[in-house]
């Protein structure tokens, strides 16, 4: 039984009528199906279907990426990839369900899979905690990120989560240190590392693995640092003004494709990714060989300084200078003099403590004499 939104009450009373054309039975037996209206009936579920999804408010877009039938990281890994197997543990306290990682075959080569996962239904949702990593989630994750490093296998990342676990547990374990641990793995790997952000994106329990060579979002997902109710909550202390929260968060796929926190949007099919779940995760697929292909010819350092010099160029205003002459991919940390000179300090500490003894020395020699 398909779910719908409350946007789509239109688009549900005509599929309602397309079932029954569909229904050779009726109440008095058999009745002839009737082909040409069946086929009217559809073309208006597509016009409405385009224009609604063409029209979609921030707030609908964060509707649709939460939506109850939209596909998760589990379908996405049994159908993009071959040969996975899991893994489990953080070897330190236990395993997280609400995170599937192993290894699998895309094309032929090895990589790392992680997929945040929510769960299919209520029970589901339960054993996965409706997506919310733990500590324990996130160090089984650089565990097996330092390992695909070690072998130099690129890690792909789905990303669906309401945000990490906030529970008195979690922070008793160190919740925030492991998101924090997460966020330093993903930027000091040498290999490729690229984030699907599938349908939430929420907070450090997402950019925790999202903090990548690239980060694509599918075209009805969301990205941002706090969900829209809880950013009504905090500055009108009105959650019903979520879709003002929503507006002003720009937490949509285009949005943040213009300010460049992402890399690339997916288009969905009409509808939205749970109508044609295996059209989408073909696109997904085309995309993530594509992007694997262009870090095939780069060393481990220039994978690293690639996605260095990415979240860099974010919010260059202040801290940052374009170099003469170079176009904006040369975009550099301006770094101040002082910092410089500690820098210089410490990496040279053992030839400066010689030189600061030697000109001692020689002073202490010059008062003598």
């Amino acid at each position: 039984m398909r779910n719908y939104l409350d946007f789509e009450k239109e688009i549900k009373t005509l599929e309602q009528d397309l079932d029954g054309l569909k229904n050779p039975f009726d109440k008095d037996g058999i009745s002839e199906v009737d082909t040409v209206k069946i086929k009217k009936v559809q073309n208006e579920i597509n016009d409405k279907l385009n224009l609604t999804y063409s029209n979609l408010n921030s707030w609908q877009k964060t509707q649709v990426a939460r939506h109850e039938d939209r596909p998760r990281a589990n379908f996405y890994i049994n159908k993009i990839f071959s040969d996975f197997t899991l893994l489990s543990g953080d070897r330190l306290f236990g395993d997280d369900k609400s995170i599937i990682a192993g290894f699998a075959v895309i094309e032929g080569k090895s990589v790392l899979v992680l997929g945040q996962e929510k769960g299919e239904d209520l029970n589901s949702r339960l054993e996965r905690n409706f997506g919310m990593m733990k500590p324990e989630g996130y160090r089984k994750c650089i565990r097996l990120m330092k390992l695909a490093d070690r072998f130099k296998i690129p890690v792909i990342s789905f990303i669906d989560t309401p945000g990490a676990y906030p529970g008195i547990g979690a922070e008793q374990r160190g919740q925030a240190i492991a998101i924090a641990n997460s966020i330093e793995c993903c930027m000091s790997l040498k290999v490729p590392n690229i984030s699907i952000i599938i349908g939430e994106g929420g907070s450090g329990g997402a950019i925790a693995l999202a903090s990548s060579n690239k980060v694509i979002m599918l075209e009805h997902s969301i990205y941002s640092v706090i969900s829209p109710e809880g950013c009504a909550s905090i500055l009108w202390r009105d959650p019903s003004k979520s879709l003002e929260a929503a507006e002003a968060m720009k937490l949509t796929a285009s949005e943040l494709l213009k300010i460049g926190i992402i890399d690339e949007v997916i288009n969905e099919p009409l509808g939205g990714a749970h109508r044609d779940g295996e059209k989408i995760a073909a696109e997904i697929k085309k995309s993530i060989i594509k992007n694997l292909q262009d870090f095939e010819n780069l060393s481990g350092d220039e994978i690293f300084e690639q996605r260095k010099l990415k979240f860099l160029k974010i919010g260059r205003d202040q801290g940052f200078r374009k170099a003469s002459g170079k176009t904006t991919s040369s975009l550099g940390y301006s770094e101040p003099s002082f910092n410089k000179i500690v820098r210089l300090y410490v990496n040279k500490k053992n030839i400066f403590l010689a030189s600061m003894g030697a000109l001692i020395l020689a002073g202490i020699i010059y008062i003598l004499v």
